[in-house]
């Protein structure tokens, strides 16, 4: 991976006029009229504290007869938003086209959409088309959950010259039935922090939810966990929106919403605190020392056992032990307050690494 850490600005340093710890952008997931974004960027900018309004012109949709998005006819719609209101304004690109035309009217940011992120042709179209404009962009996810895909998206407009860049959680499409239309995947976001810890990190609450009533809590998460902003589809009568009606909210929702987040600090200058903070971490430091001894030992346990299967021609997987190990350890990690998923998951992960060490143990007994 690239070295990009110390050249991708703060996001804080994208606009510098503007004082804000946190980036929230708000507006239709599609522009519609010249009225619907007139009237829902006006609410906006009287009733919030909001400075970014986005809209989106050209819609992928799923579906051939789904509403595409009226085009590049919104862009002049666009700049009379911001004339007469002063948010600055974000819209979607997908292709070069889509860019040149954003420039020539001034948009202020563009986003990368999850499909577009997904296809490394069209990121590379994209940031070739970008070259030598400066003009800060956002990489949402891909639809499914590859890191390398979206930190790619990155270091191709990196490469070009982009160093205001940030990247977008909105989720990732679910496999199966759930009350959000995309799983979150937290960890992804945090691995992209953790892989470049300078890139701006934001929260799609509105394509994860699906639906208005799952974005407060959605936000707060994003919030707690250190985000650097919000993405929120907010329109002006979201029951008469021509898509993605179910999780817009109005200019008044949006109001209400933002008011009751909490907008924590990552850190303080407290000493009190931090000291006592200090102490906590070197217990947990103190206990994942001693459960790493644990897991040592349990593997040289594990090792053994393989050689004696091995010895005695009896197979890796022995089914009832595995199923007794599941109950009796989910039972028991339960009354020590833990979840029963987390447990699944644990003893998921440990059972997986001894049976890969059973396995070479059984292709190579001499080890």
């Amino acid at each position: 991976m690239m070295n990009i850490e110390s050249d991708i600005l703060q996001i804080t340093d994208w606009f510098p006029e503007i004082k804000t710890s946190h980036f929230i952008i708000a507006g239709p997931c599609a522009a519609e009229s010249r009225e619907q974004l007139l009237e829902t960027a006006e609410k906006i900018a009287a009733q919030t504290s909001v400075k970014f309004f986005r809209a989106g012109l050209w819609k992928p949709r799923t579906r051939p007869d789904s509403f595409e998005g009226v085009g590049e006819k919104a862009l002049p719609w666009l700049q009379e938003v911001k004339q007469k209101t002063g948010l600055y304004t974000c819209v979607e690109v997908a292709m070069p086209q889509h860019v040149e035309a954003c420039l020539k009217y001034g948009i202020d940011v563009l986003w990368l959409g999850a499909r577009t992120t997904a296809n490394p042709f069209s990121v590379q179209e994209i940031a070739e088309t970008l070259k030598g404009t400066g003009i800060p962009v956002l990489i949402k996810n891909p639809v499914n959950p590859d890191i390398e895909l979206w930190i790619g998206a990155v270091e191709r407009l990196y490469k070009s010259g982009i160093k205001k860049i940030g990247a977008v959680l909105r989720g990732f499409y679910p496999y199966e039935r759930t009350i959000l239309r995309n799983i979150p995947k937290w960890e992804l976001a945090i691995e992209m922090k953790h892989r470049i810890h300078s890139l701006p990190v934001l929260c799609d609450a509105s394509h994860i939810a699906g639906n208005v009533s799952y974005i407060p809590e959605i936000c707060q998460k994003a919030l707690d966990l250190n985000f650097d902003g919000l993405m929120l589809e907010t329109h002006i009568n979201p029951k008469a929106a021509l898509s993605d009606a179910m999780q817009q909210l109005t200019p008044n929702e949006l109001e209400l919403l933002i008011s009751g987040l909490c907008f924590r600090k990552p850190s303080v200058s407290d000493p009190v605190f931090n000291n006592l903070l200090e102490q906590y971490r070197d217990q947990i430091d103190s206990i994942d020392l001693q459960m790493l001894d644990l897991l040592g030992e349990r593997m040289k346990i594990v090792r053994e056992i393989g050689k004696y299967k091995s010895k005695n021609n009896v197979t890796i997987l022995q089914l009832r032990r595995w199923e007794k190990i599941i109950a009796t350890r989910s039972e028991y990690g339960n009354k020590a307050g833990l979840s029963y998923d987390f447990i699944k998951n644990l003893l998921e992960l440990v059972h997986k690494e001894s049976i890969q060490i059973q396995t070479k143990i059984m292709s190579n007994p001499g080890l």
